[in-house]
C-alpha cells in the first residue's frame, strides 16, 4: 500500500484501525477492512486535520454522515459542508437485520459540487472528508470529489468517533482516537447553513 506524506507543515500520514459499525450498516460492513485507501492516497488523523485547518485558512471540512447519526453523536464545530454519503431509509424496516436499511445518497455528487462551488473552493484547496471511523464513507467520498478535479482531498483515517475499546467495562465503545475523543471542538449544535436536510437543494 502506497501512502504519501502530507506536504503542509509537520503533519504526518496516519492510518487508524477503526472499523465502521454504525447500527444501520449491514452486518457485512463490520467485516470490511478497517481502513480504506483512496485514489489520491492522502490521509490525516482527526488531530492532523484540525492542525491543517489552522495552517491553511481556506481548508474545507466535509462531514458525510447521516443526519440521524450526527444528532446523537455530535458534530465537529469547524465543519463547512454536510452532505451524507448514505442515508437511512426511514420508510422501511429490515426485520431480519433489525434495523432500517441504508442506501447511497443518489444526489451526493451534485450536492457536494454545489456546496464546493458556493464556497468558491479551488482545485488545489485542501478538502477534508470525515465520516464515523474513516472506513466505508469518507474514502469513497474522497474519490468522487477527486474525480471532479480537486487534487488535495484527504480522508480522516480515524473519523469523528474513532475506534472501539478492545477490553474493559467499556469494550466496544468508540472512545479511542477520532475527532470527538481528541479534545477537538465539537458539539450538538449544527449551523442551519451547513446542515443537510431533505429539499435543501430543490429550486
Amino acid at each position: 500500500m502506497q501512502v504519501r506524506s502530507l506536504a503542509r507543515g509537520s503533519l504526518s500520514v496516519a492510518i487508524a484501525a477503526a472499523a465502521l459499525t454504525w447500527g444501520s450498516m449491514a452486518q457485512a460492513q463490520e467485516d470490511a477492512p478497517a481502513y480504506r485507501e483512496t485514489q489520491l492516497g492522502l490521509y490525516v488523523t482527526a488531530q492532523e486535520a484540525y492542525e491543517l485547518m489552522q495552517e491553511e485558512s481556506d481548508a474545507v471540512l466535509i462531514d458525510v454522515r447521516d443526519p440521524i447519526e450526527i444528532k446523537f453523536t455530535g458534530f465537529a464545530e469547524p465543519t463547512d459542508i454536510h452532505v451524507p454519503w448514505v442515508l437511512a431509509d426511514r420508510t422501511k424496516f429490515d426485520d431480519e437485520a433489525q434495523t432500517w436499511p441504508i442506501a447511497r445518497n443518489p444526489d451526493f455528487e451534485e450536492q457536494i459540487r454545489a456546496e464546493l462551488e458556493a464556497l468558491g473552493v479551488e482545485a488545489d484547496t485542501p478538502i477534508i472528508m470525515m465520516c464515523r471511523s474513516g472506513a466505508t464513507r469518507s474514502a469513497p467520498a474522497v474519490d468522487v470529489v477527486a474525480e471532479m478535479g480537486y487534487s488535495e482531498v484527504y480522508s480522516v483515517s480515524d473519523g469523528f468517533e474513532g475506534g472501539q475499546l478492545a477490553e474493559g467495562d467499556s469494550a466496544g465503545v468508540r472512545a479511542r482516537n477520532g475527532w470527538r475523543n481528541a479534545g477537538l471542538p465539537w458539539g450538538y449544535t449544527i449551523d442551519l447553513d451547513v446542515a443537510w436536510y431533505e429539499g435543501k437543494y430543490e429550486d
